[in-house]
């Protein structure tokens, strides 16, 4: 569904991806790994064709991103549901307002219709009653719910998750986990995944992709990964400080 050939990118003659080399399988769910500051965003906003990269490219089910603009790459983001870091729900809209907002900008559905799928969404994410409260109602564990289910609401074949589990406890990291695979048993949907949950992102993903100092350095399946004889691998997984952080 997605491939990425020898993607590169510097700010201000500084580099930051170092060609990343990667396949996304279809249905899948791939996670992203690695330290912070490590590029993992840039990498992801390349993916949502929201940067140009230097050199390289990314091929989204055979049509090359990179060479994309306007109403085209506009057709591509069509078939993409975003899970922002932090949920990015508008403050001012209720959670039904925030779950149809795609759908009332993107779609000619009557009201009707996006009613129903609100409530589907609200159901799928176990949120039924939330429909008229605000995002200062609710718990930080809802909101990512809700930001879940706007994701969903348009029937996505790609889904990205922006590290999706960020400032949440362990009890509701591991509910969210439980909610992505879940959903993907449902849907299938092909997705990414950008997170920090170690050893939690290996119950989620099927394929795990570790970047560091702008390359993939190692990839393969979750087991794979935790298994692996990488000594950059291990020191992440383990938490292990080096000579940069000490």
């Amino acid at each position: 569904m997605i491939k990425v050939e020898g993607l590169c990118k510097s700010f201000h003659g500084q580099p930051v991806l170092r060609g990343v080399d990667l396949e996304v399988p279809d249905g899948s769910i791939t996670a992203i790994i690695g330290r912070s500051g490590g590029g993992k965003s840039v990498f992801l906003k390349h993916l949502l064709g929201l940067l140009h990269p230097d050199a390289g490219r990314v091929i989204v089910d055979g049509v090359d991103l990179t060479e994309l603009s306007g109403r085209a790459i506009d057709r591509v983001r069509e078939r993409y549901g975003v899970v922002f870091q932090g949920g990015a729900l508008f403050d001012s809209l209720t959670c039904a307002q925030n779950i149809a907002f795609p759908l009332r900008e993107k779609t000619r559905l009557r009201r009707g219709e996006i009613a129903g799928r609100v409530a589907t969404a609200l159901a799928q994410v176990e949120l039924e009653g939330v429909e008229a409260k605000y995002p200062e109602e609710i718990s930080g564990g809802m909101r990512k719910r809700v930001a879940i289910a706007r994701a969903l609401v348009t029937e996505p074949q790609i889904v990205f998750f922006d590290e999706p589990t960020t400032g949440l406890d362990p009890i509701l990291v591991n509910s969210i986990h439980r909610l992505i695979v879940d959903l993907h048993r449902r849907h299938r949907f092909t997705a990414v995944m950008v997170s920090h949950e170690i050893p939690g992102v290996f119950e989620v993903a099927h394929t795990v992709a570790m970047l560091h100092d702008g390359r993939i350095v190692e990839v393969g399946p979750s087991a794979a990964i935790q298994a692996s004889t990488n000594a950059v691998v291990q020191q992440f997984i383990r938490g292990e400080p080096d000579a940069r952080s000490t």
